[in-house]
């Protein structure tokens, strides 16, 4: 599963490396994010649901927050 290290960027860089990574990826496959900035917990759900992915997983750990994102097929309005 493809990993993303966003700790230390502040909104919206965690987002749109999300985006960026997404894109080299088949429908179906997961990315899993990590970030640190508070803003992501809301910022990355949104993400998902205007982009067309799936968040599979979302959690916070010692100030770490971690998502899974399964890939949507391409056409979201914010793929």
């Amino acid at each position: 599963m493809p990993n993303l290290d966003t700790t230390g960027l502040i909104c919206p860089l965690p987002v749109l490396r999300a985006r960026k990574a997404l894109k080299t990826l088949a429908v179906g496959e997961v990315l899993e994010v990590r970030a640190s900035d508070p803003a992501s917990a809301r910022d990355f759900p949104a993400f998902c649901e205007a982009a067309g992915h799936r968040l599979l997983d979302a959690c916070e750990q010692e100030g770490l927050f971690l998502f899974r994102i399964e890939k949507g097929p391409v056409g979201g309005k914010d793929a």
